[in-house]
């Protein structure tokens, strides 16, 4: 809660998608790690600089503007253009486990993190936080004909997902 306070600000280059547009947008922040920024914001918006908003599925709208006001609630997931280390220091030991998430129109293959030493169900029953990080993440959509974009981690909006965990190449039960 408090790794943010007393440090310098910056810039965080970041893509958030909706269900039916993709922003682009810089935020100026004290945190370092954009899913610490999802989850500690105050306001259920966020204020970005430098935007570009275009329209999902191939449409040609686009929208640029010096700032947007982007609410929460609406994201599907947010992607950061570039990636952080995980201070050691501040981190709790997790176990990863490979998971799709269906966020529709999207679909998001990846590695989540959970307490160790718990039953998988237990294990997702605790998970929790506004927005949920995914490291080595896939994300598509074959209704919209999005083609699979990979990255370092994607921070999904935790109300609007479905979780299947965890995940392989096998049909429930086998």
């Amino acid at each position: 809660m408090f790794s943010g306070w007393g440090a310098e600000q910056t810039r965080i280059a970041m893509t958030l998608y909706t269900d039916s547009y993709v922003i682009r947008g810089i935020l100026t922040t004290h945190q370092r790690r954009l899913s610490d920024v999802l989850n500690e914001a105050d306001a259920n918006f966020l204020v970005l600089s430098e935007t570009t908003m275009d329209a999902l599925g191939g449409r040609a709208a686009r929208h640029v503007a010096p700032h947007a006001q982007v609410n929460l609630a609406a994201v599907l997931f947010a992607v950061a253009s570039d990636s952080v280390v995980a201070l050691p220091e501040l981190t709790t030991p997790k176990v990863a486990e490979t998971t799709l998430i269906s966020i529709p129109p999207f679909s998001v293959t990846g590695q989540i993190h959970l307490l160790p030493e718990r039953d998988i169900q237990d294990a997702l029953q605790e998970l929790h936080g506004r927005f949920l990080p995914v490291t080595d993440a896939t994300f598509w959509s074959d209704v919209l004909g999005e083609a699979p974009v990979t990255a370092p981690m994607v921070a999904i909006n935790h109300a609007r997902a479905q979780i299947l965990s965890p995940y392989g190449d096998r049909s429930p039960g086998d």
